[in-house]
Formats: C-alpha cells, structure tokens, sequence
C-alpha cells in the first residue's frame, strides 16, 4: 500500500498521460437509449435470471459485443461463465406473533416479508420460537464489539435493527461513523445469525437506515431468492425475513419493551441480548428449491503487448424479473435505469474500444448476472475468475447510469479507498467538474453492487458517477426527474424507458470510464488501495504475480 504523499507525487507524473487519454471519444447517446429501450421492452420481462428472458439478453449483449469486434472471453471460448445457483421460492406463507393473549397474524408483503435460502429444506416450520432482539446483529472481534455477548441463540429467532451502530450517532465512532460498513448490510446479518445457529431473523425495516422503503422490501424478497450452490446447509438460517417498524414497536410493547429505549442500548459495546419475554412467533412455509444454471456475459479484446493482464468494465444485465403487480397492474419490473442503462453503457465502451487503436493490456467487458439476487454473479466470478484477480489491474463497475443531464461533479462512491480518487480527479476536472465523495455513506453502497466481491478480494475497482447540481435549464425538472426515480421508480415496475432522456451526463462518464481504462491499458502501472483500506492486505498477498 502506498502513502497519500507517494500515491500524489506518482499522480503528479501521470498527469499529462491521463489528460492526453482524455480525448473525447464518440460516445452516441442515440445508441445508448436504443439499447437501454430493447433490454427494458416488456417482452424481456425483467430480464429476470434463468428464465426464457435471459437466453434473449445473453443473445443480444454477446451480439452486440460480437458487432463491436470483441472476442469471446467466457467457458470455452463462448460468450458466457456459467454460474450455478440454487433457487428457493417460498409459498403457502402463515406466521403470527404473540405475546400472552395478544396474536397478531402476519401478512407476506404487507407486515412481513419471509423467504429461505437454507438448502435441503422443503418446509419450515417454527412454533412458539422465541424472540431474541440482539441490537445490530454485530459480532466485529477487531472493534471489540459483540451483541451475542456468549448467549446460547440455537433455535431462536434473532430481532436485528438494519445499518450498524453508528448510522444513529456517528459520534460514537465504532464502525467508523455515519458511513455504513458491511456489519450494516442485511446480507451480513443473515450470515451471522447462521453462524450464531439462529432458527430465524427478523430484520427490522427503517427506510431511512436502510435508505430505502418498504416498497424495495415487499419487491425484492417476495418473488424467487436465489444463493450459490452451498455444501453447507448451516451457511443459512431457515427463515430470513423482514418486519415493518410499526409492527416491530407494538410488539415490543406487549413484551413490556421500549422500543426506542433498546435501540439507544444498542450503540453500546455493553449491550446485551434482550429476550422478549413470553413472546413467540409461529411460522409455517414450503419451500421449492431448484439447481439452476444463469451466466455471466463475457467480452474481450486481447492487449496487444501484454495480453495476461486485465482491465475489467462491468455491469448487471439482470433485474427483478416478473412480480406482484402494482397498482396500475404493471408486474414486469423493466429495470430501464437498474441496470438496463449501465449495460448500454458497458455496450458503447466495448463499441468505442475494438473501433480506436489496440490498447497493450487486455479489457474485459462483463454483463454479470444475479447482481438483484446478493451480487452472486460477481461473487461467483471473483471466486472463479477467467482472469487471474492478481494480473487484474483494475476495473471500473457501472449500475444505474444518470440519464437526466451533465452535472456539476462526479461522485465516487468508496472514495478514499484507493488510487482510483486521484487518477480519476485529473480526467474529472479536465472536464470542469470537481470530485464528490458519496455523499450518503451511511447507505451502504459501497457493499450494493458488483464491484464489491472484487474489491474484498483485492482488485482496485471505481464505483463513481455523475453527481450533484445540474448544470443546464431546466435544472428543477432534471433535479425533479433525479429525485422521484429514487422515490418511485427504484425496483418498481414503473422504471421504465423514456424518450426523452438526456444522455449527456452518462456520456460525460463514459468518457470518465473511457480515459482511466485507456490511461492504465498503455502503461505498465498498478492501482494501489491507500494505507488503512481493509481491501490493500489482500492485493500486497498477490504482489510476486505482477510486474
């Protein structure tokens, strides 16, 4: 890992090399939305994963990329890596809470969301379990943290408050402030509950600590959950599940709790767990689980001095697929945003690579699969990789482009991590924009998308898109558009195509994207992670296999 200062002064020499690739390439707005309205049109319903849906998607970006003049880079010499999953579909869904003589009956979608990922079973069944609430759910020996406090949790069911410990008071500083570390993550919480031999979770939803309402929740969980292929049925709890606030606060209340007051409790490394007491949850589901077999979409074009060594662009081709109709009736979840656009994306900057001169390293282009499922495309490709991680230089992750207009900044998300911040701030401001920290850490998303998996495994990798003021009329109704994407249309079946996108921000990015590759593609330089990243050990592990 290098210093702030080293990591400056190897900049300062760069620089006049990163503005020279800084050249506007021909990006082609016009291109971009007729693909993000192909892979978001209704008869790819969704594009839901390993459905008729997803053999149209491969056949279109492998066909595309084809057109492009890329090579296959998947199994075999094909377009695709095959990943295998295991698909769990919970139904005839009955659960209830109660507390003495109070029941309180639990409807799938409305007060609680329940699924299973746990191999091998095919009925869960829970009666009477007792409730346990644990605070965050956070077992960190290296901060000296533990809500479990050594108590026995075989065959409860674990209450949790989604984020971590400081989204609260970031002034307490134990996981690092206001920005949410992985602890905070649900798909953390589950994963400790197995470990912890939990029965069950219940996740209590916040839409501000989980940066997202109930509305995500009920459309994410409540369709096909998918998982890779585990040896080990004790990786999983065998309910997973989600609870309304409000339910959880009358519930506390019949166990004579305080809801509020446990919660203040919960920000201390003092904590201990709280049984609800005489509180019991029954629960009865089936659960189909089936091997399936989705794909990670794969693109090439071979350096031409040093061809073993890889610069990576990705994306998610998937989405949510076909769900519970909204109340216009709508049931196919587009995706036209999330992530048809960061697709047409990774399509143009293959396009504009194979047209200009062969770059020396490699760049592979991946469309990943299952991103809506818990990154398990990337995480599958990461732990199984084409292309060696350690001759992996870097790479550059696309999800959910700006489609509204160029704006005043650019934001990394993660920023601080790694060398990335700086070598993107020479093409940012070549621009007229300024860099941007993300500006909502707490939300977590820095642990949301597909550059994650790479990233823990030591692979230097951007995450960062246009961001801030916009900077042409009619900035209201652009800020407006911006805004009501996340409040409506964000995994609703109302994230659909529009005409009349602007496409001038995303193609500022692209452009952003286009330099960084191109700058480290023709040099014989490494992207390092700056002191203090949790990412730098596992890259210094794999030093000896670089030049």
């Amino acid at each position: 890992m290098r210093s702030f200062t080293a990591i400056a002064a190897l900049l300062a020499g760069l620089s006049l090399t990163a503005v020279a690739w800084a050249q506007d390439p021909a990006f082609d707005g016009a291109r971009l939305s007729e693909h993000i309205r192909i892979l978001s049109a209704d008869d790819f319903e969704g594009r839901g994963i390993a459905t008729p849906a997803e053999q149209k998607v491969i056949d279109y970006v492998s066909g595309q990329f084809e057109a492009a003049g890329l090579q296959p880079g998947g199994d075999n010499g094909g377009w695709t890596q095959a990943v295998a999953l295991n698909r769990f579909s919970a139904s005839n869904i009955q659960a209830r809470l109660t507390v003495g003589d109070w029941t309180l009956p639990l409807a799938q979608g409305e007060q609680i969301v329940i699924s299973s990922r746990r191999p091998g079973e095919d009925h869960v069944m829970l009666m009477d379990a007792p409730l346990v609430f644990v605070g965050y759910g956070v077992k960190a020996p290296e901060r000296d943290w533990d809500d479990f406090k050594g108590q026995d949790m075989r065959g409860k069911i674990l209450v949790v408050l989604v984020n971590d410990a400081d989204f609260e008071e970031p002034a307490l500083n134990t996981f690092g402030g206001r920005a949410m570390t992985y602890y905070g993550r649900w798909t953390y919480k589950y994963e400790e509950a197995a470990r912890q031999g939990a029965a069950g979770v219940i996740i209590v939803h916040e839409t501000d600590p989980a940066s997202y309402g109930w509305t995500t929740v009920r459309n994410s969980w409540t369709g096909p959950n998918f998982d890779i292929v585990r040896a080990n049925a004790d990786e999983r709890v065998p309910m997973e599940s989600w609870i309304q606030r409000d339910v959880a606060v009358d519930l506390f209340q019949h166990a004579g709790l305080d809801f509020e007051a446990l919660k203040v409790q919960a920000r201390s490394r003092d904590f201990q767990p709280v049984t609800l007491e005489g509180a019991g949850m029954d629960v009865m589901f089936d659960v189909a689980s089936q091997r399936i077999e989705t794909h990670n979409i794969i693109g090439r074009l071979e350096g031409s001095t040093h061809p073993d060594e890889t610069f990576l662009y990705t994306g998610h081709w998937d989405h949510i697929g076909v769900g519970t109709p909204d109340a216009n009736g709508d049931a196919i979840f587009n995706g036209a945003i999330d992530n048809a656009s960061g697709i047409a994306g990774l399509i143009e900057l293959a396009r504009v690579y194979a047209a200009g001169e062969r770059p020396e390293r490699s760049i592979v282009f991946i469309g990943f699969t299952a991103e809506e499922s818990g990154l398990l495309g990337s995480e599958y490709y990461a732990a199984n990789p084409i292309y060696p991680l350690a001759t992996t230089v870097g790479g550059v992750n696309m999800d959910s482009a700006n489609v509204y207009g160029r704006t005043a900044a650019f934001g990394v998300v993660g920023f601080g991590q790694s060398d990335f911040d700086e070598r993107m701030a020479v093409i940012v401001e070549g621009q007229g924009r300024v860099i941007q920290p993300d500006g909502n850490p707490a939300s977590g998303t820095y642990f949301r998308s597909d550059h994650f998996p790479l990233a823990k495994r030591g692979v230097p990798m951007a995450y960062a898109k246009s961001s801030g003021a916009f900077v042409e009329e009619p900035i209201a109704e652009r800020l407006a558009s911006r805004d009501a994407y996340t409040a409506n249309r964000y995994h609703q079946a109302e994230d659909e195509w529009s005409a009349d996108w602007d496409y001038s921000g995303q193609i500022q990015d692209l452009q952003v994207y286009w330099s960084l590759g191109q700058g480290l593609a023709n040099s014989r330089d490494w992207p390092q992670w700056k002191d203090g990243s949790e990412f730098g050990p596992a890259r210094a592990a794999t030093a000896g296999e670089r030049e």
